[in-house]
């Protein structure tokens, strides 16, 4: 039956269970700013009540639980939006620097460059034996050229910076995973006797996906969701197993990890690749299946799959970049090289070749087309004196014996050139060909020109048979192989002034031939900018200008910037009203918290009371019995 000792643990109860509200709304104040902290409520019930004569008597209060206010689905969408917003940031943030090195629009960079280059050469073109417009000229072409490989050196620069984080950031996941397997362990053995709920942990597990979400997109697969009405409407519970994985591949299961496996070994850029290692050992490439996160934004921009023959990327952002500069700064070269080989010399060398001497030249990998260029002899004042047509086509090998079809064959055959029956005078009379490695083991073609015809003053020079009116409709054989050329290097990275213009300037020319006033190699570089010629990127062709192709690229890289800022705009405006969605379920509103505080004093000063009265009532009947 109840008496005054059931009463007094009645106040006792009520003690005890608002000491408990008190502290857990301490608790709840001292982590409000604590990141991923989540609220907590104290679950109270009814104690079992006393069965008496008079029927059920209330026995206080207990404790049942102390729950955290979470909702997994709205934390679900959180965690999902918080991946996007980290790869939209990253990717926005990359691709808005990208675009500082393109700055056209403000009547600076590349295609201003190129502007002043070709009035240069209208200026050469109107004075050709001026020495001084020479080095106008030479230094415009240098600042040209310099600007080329700077902004393709930034673009570079920028690959390896996000390849460099990429290194850094599939560390880090391998650290927050075995975090995440140890605190799986934690949270089994804390809620092994399946009476309470390790609030804490949770939430530092809590902090720790998302984190993962945000680095590499990854999503959590658990075991049964059960409601949690006493505390809070929309609050709920995952209990069960436990995966974390990205795109299939588990990561943590349980309270065990599998690391990511990052390496650059045998990359001779340091691009890095990354790899999930199964069980027994196997290493499956992870570049194609991370899409998420700043990792995925990392492998987007950077580009995901590597070459194992050339090492760079074979997709991406920057990679496209990259590959449009190069195509565009190689277009220049070779079209250049090609025009400026109609400037008599006496010798041509061209860049080390990858070729074969018996091997097709059409079948290399030299931008080289069927069709035909001629040679062309010229006597010291600048008169033409032989011509032959070099014929190319897919058998054309390079070395071959006189009349066979080679370019060696073709050049050394006994034919009269000049149809006068002079056996002296014809180009086999004049030019040497080598196409023998050198000592060091390079392959280079080399013409020159005889010994006595050049102390004698004769020059010879390369001129494409054009099939129509079109620049590019010619074998381009002088361009792609580097004979006679204007510009060194082959990509955006080694373009340069060839060295002995850059060393002397005044000792490029204008014309064909050594004739005063000759400027007809000036005329056609000031054509060149208005014909289109085909820029070959990846598996793509372009059929565009000079100009036209450079606008490809820097477009390229505007309309990518405009998107991922619209994008990050839209994603930045879901992320904040999840995010506010979120904070309004599980965050500690201070408010509510004082007004807790100030009902659990309450509380305790009412229970505090019961214990008093019940200590007088004890003392009345102490006095009756005196």
């Amino acid at each position: 039956m109840a008496n005054l000792f059931n009463t007094l643990n009645i106040g006792y109860s009520g003690l005890s269970a608002a000491q408990v509200g008190i502290d857990t709304t301490g608790h709840n104040i001292s982590n409000a700013e604590v990141e991923g902290y989540t609220r907590q409520r104290v679950v109270t019930s009814a104690a079992t009540p006393l069965s008496t004569s008079a029927g059920n008597v209330g026995n206080g209060t207990e404790v049942q639980d102390i729950s955290r206010v979470f909702d997994n689905f709205v934390f679900d969408r959180y965690r999902s939006v918080s991946a996007d917003k980290e790869y939209s940031d990253y990717e926005r943030q990359k691709l808005e620097e990208l675009s500082t090195y393109f700055p056209d629009v403000d009547g600076v960079g590349i295609k201003n460059d190129m502007a002043a280059y070709y009035d240069m050469w209208q200026t050469f073109a109107d004075n050709p034996d001026n020495d001084a417009i020479k080095v106008a000229l030479g230094e415009q072409t240098q600042t040209l050229t310099q600007h080329i490989t700077q902004t393709q050196d930034q673009v570079l620069g920028l690959q390896q910076q996000v390849n460099e984080q990429l290194a850094v950031d599939i560390n880090e996941v391998n650290d927050l995973a075995r975090q995440l397997a140890d605190l799986n362990k934690a949270i089994d053995i804390a809620e092994s006797g399946e009476n309470y709920t390790a609030n804490d942990l949770r939430d530092k597990r809590n902090v720790i996906e998302r984190d993962l979400a945000r680095l590499i997109g990854a999503d959590v697969n658990q075991g049964q969701l059960s409601a949690n009405m006493q505390v809070d409407s929309n609050s709920n519970i995952k209990t069960g197993s436990y995966t974390l994985s990205v795109n299939g591949f588990n990561i943590v299961d349980g309270g065990t990890y599998h690391p990511l496996k990052i390496t650059n070994d045998g990359n001779q850029y340091g691009f890095y690749s990354v790899y999930y290692e199964r069980q027994d050992g196997v290493l499956i490439p992870m570049e194609e299946e991370i899409t998420g996160g700043r990792v995925g934004a990392s492998l987007n921009l950077r580009g995901g799959s590597i070459d194992t023959t050339s090492g760079m990327p074979t997709n991406g952002i920057l990679q496209k970049t990259v590959a449009d500069l190069d195509a565009f700064a190689k277009g220049l070269i070779e079209s250049t090289n090609n025009l400026y080989a109609q400037n008599s010399t006496t010798k041509m060398e061209s860049n080390v070749l990858d070729l074969t001497q018996t091997s097709s030249i059409m079948n290399s990998n030299l931008n080289v087309n069927k069709g035909s260029f001629d040679i062309i002899i010229y006597d010291i004042d600048g008169n033409e004196v032989s011509r032959r047509a070099v014929n190319i086509d897919e058998a054309t090998t390079m070395s071959g014996v006189s009349g066979t079809n080679s370019i060696e064959g073709q050049i050394l055959a006994n034919v009269d050139d000049n149809a006068d029956a002079n056996a002296n005078n014809d180009i086999d009379d004049f030019l040497n060909f080598n196409f023998q490695p050198s000592a060091n083991g390079e392959l280079r073609l080399e013409f020159t020109m005889d010994a006595l015809k050049e102390s004698q003053g004769y020059t010879f020079a390369i001129a494409d048979n054009l099939e129509s009116e079109n620049f590019a409709s010619g074998t381009n054989f002088a361009g792609a192989l580097g004979l006679g050329n204007f510009f060194e290097g082959d990509s955006a990275r080694n373009i340069q002034l060839k060295k002995e213009y850059r060393d002397n300037p005044t000792t490029l020319s204008a014309g064909f031939s050594s004739a005063a006033g000759d400027n007809r190699v000036a005329l056609d570089m000031i054509q060149q900018q208005f014909e289109s010629y085909k820029f070959q990127v990846g598996g793509e062709t372009y059929d565009t200008t000079l100009y036209g192709m450079y606008d490809l690229t820097a477009t390229y890289v505007g309309i990518s910037t405009n998107s991922a800022i619209t994008k990050n705009d839209t994603i930045t405006a879901q992320y904040n009203a999840v995010e506010m969605e979120y904070f309004s379920t599980s965050k500690v509103s201070i408010d509510e918290e004082m007004t807790n505080l100030i009902k659990y004093q309450t509380s305790y000063g009412a229970a505090a009371k019961v214990i008093t009265t019940v200590d007088q009532m004890m003392q009345t009947l102490l006095g009756i019995k005196q």
